[in-house]
């Protein structure tokens, strides 16, 4: 944060509709967004269905609150992290909440924690609805929270890359994603068509919540605008620094 007030973030996980395999993976990202100053994981702890959850508890430091399923149909567990959520919110002591859950139920709570001036960011899988990953100022699929899967060949156990990385092909294809960067390059460039690699991925992602070069198999926005083959990329050299800082153009633009 180079001497920067880190955000303090309260990490609310509804364990009904979360993956305990995440949970590595889940607060190594939330770093990058600040401290994770609670950590709260709702669910019915005397059901066997959370024995994955009660293995790594103490591992984490995550805070289990028990809530009983008082009437069937009915989950009572996501009206208890709504509360809580909301007490947290008037105590006015955090910077922002990370919302872990698949469940679209939450997408009120985002919203109206975002009227606050707070940040919002969701945790869930790919099947999340839309309404909730758009409630969310930043969005990321629990599917690449999990880097590595075993997989069995004749030769017996190995580790493999869980996300398929997209071909130049695939990429090209990929209609959205190449519309979302030409959207963010227009908006960013210069008279000259030029715009910073930075302010791109910024502006692709305050429209697109759920954006990740990860969700296409490459860590970083660059590697993913280099695979895809449709942007001039230009590397100008920082002042009194070792770095760079990179420009992309439109190929069409040029």
């Amino acid at each position: 944060m180079n001497g920067e007030k880190q955000k303090r973030l309260a990490v609310l996980i509804d364990a009904d509709n979360s993956q305990a395999s995440i949970m590595e993976g889940l607060l190594e990202e939330i770093a990058n967004y600040g401290i994770a100053s609670i950590r709260r994981i709702y669910g019915d702890w005397s059901s066997d269905a959370m024995r994955g959850w009660k293995n790594i508890l103490l591992d984490y430091a995550i805070q289990p609150i028990q809530q009983y399923p008082y009437t069937k149909g009915k989950n009572a567990t996501d009206m208890k992290m709504l509360i809580d959520a909301m007490d947290i919110l008037y105590d006015g002591k955090m910077d922002g909440f990370c919302l872990v859950t698949s469940d679209s139920d939450f997408t009120p709570l985002a919203q109206r924690i975002r009227q606050s001036g707070l940040t919002v960011y969701g945790f869930g899988e790919e099947k999340t609805p839309k309404a909730f990953v758009r409630a969310c100022d930043r969005f990321i699929y629990s599917e690449v929270l999990r880097q590595k899967e075993e997989v069995e060949d004749n030769r017996g156990s190995t580790t493999a890359p869980r996300r398929k990385r997209y071909s130049a092909q695939d990429l090209k294809q990929d209609a959205k994603l190449v519309s979302m960067v030409r959207n963010g390059i227009e908006d960013a460039a210069d008279d000259t068509g030029w715009a910073s690699l930075g302010i791109v991925g910024q502006k692709v992602a305050n429209s697109n919540p759920d954006f990740d070069p990860r969700n296409y198999g490459y860590k970083k926005l660059g590697e993913l605008i280099r695979a895809m083959q449709l942007f001039e990329i230009d590397e100008r050299p920082m002042e009194n620094s070792p770095a760079h800082n990179i420009y992309i153009r439109d190929k069409k633009k040029k």
